[in-house]
């Protein structure tokens, strides 16, 4: 008798890719509040702490929100690893020389545009998160810790290469995700491509704006 049950199934290829289309909404999910978050910044120091504060002050949704999210980055992860072995698996011997077809460069880099945003995300939990990447941490003014924290143009730098990568490795999720789902159509295929492109464009804009606008001076903090 065939073993139907489900954890056979998420084992499987068809399995481990619908995994990573779930635990990948999660993650689109959380980086859709949390640029809303940051954009709170260009309405001055007090809507942004006030936004912090409640965080903070509600336990129950900050540690379920990254207890959740961490859950989402170990499956996703899991999933991504194991898809890439098999694959590698598959063909034990490389090509001699191969030219991409049909490929993307977003699909050709997601191995290494993941562990890129790893590593940020390790930095960015440090930086604004614990502080202690942070020269002058005050846990209590997020405002003033954006703003000296981007006002270091390395730091600002690497904020909006690695926001690069992230647009990158999302505009290809998001496009395999709607295929795991079964959204994508032949005759929608050029249409979800683009929006794929433009819906990551204009998150990663988001989070780009904030360090563009303090190394700018826009957003600075009063004397």
């Amino acid at each position: 008798m065939q073993d139907r049950s489900p954890l056979r199934y998420a084992r499987s290829t068809l399995g481990l890719k619908l995994l990573m289309a779930i635990t990948g909404v999660v993650l689109f999910g959380f980086l859709i509040g949390h640029v809303a978050g940051n954009l709170l910044i260009f309405l001055g120091p007090k809507k942004i702490n006030e936004y912090s504060k409640f965080l903070h002050e509600s336990p129950g949704i900050l540690w379920g929100t990254r207890l959740a999210l961490l859950a989402a980055v170990a499956v996703h992860v899991f999933a991504a690893v194991t898809l890439t072995k098999r694959k590698a698996d598959a063909r034990p011997v490389p090509y001699i020389g191969k030219t991409p077809h049909g490929s993307s460069y977003a699909s050709r880099t997601m191995m290494w545009s993941g562990p890129v945003i790893a590593l940020f995300v390790i930095y960015h939990l440090l930086h604004f998160t614990t502080g202690h990447a942070h020269p002058k941490f005050d846990p209590h003014d997020v405002y003033a810790n954006v703003v000296l924290g981007f006002q270091r143009w390395p730091v600002g730098l690497t904020y909006i290469l690695a926001m690069l990568a992230l647009g990158l490795h999302l505009s290809h999720g998001l496009w395999s995700m709607l295929q795991t789902v079964g959204v994508n159509r032949p005759h929608l295929e050029p249409a979800l491509r683009k929006i794929s492109i433009a819906v990551a464009a204009l998150l990663i804009a988001g989070f780009i704006a904030v360090p563009v606008a303090v190394l700018a001076e826009i957003v600075k903090v009063n004397p």
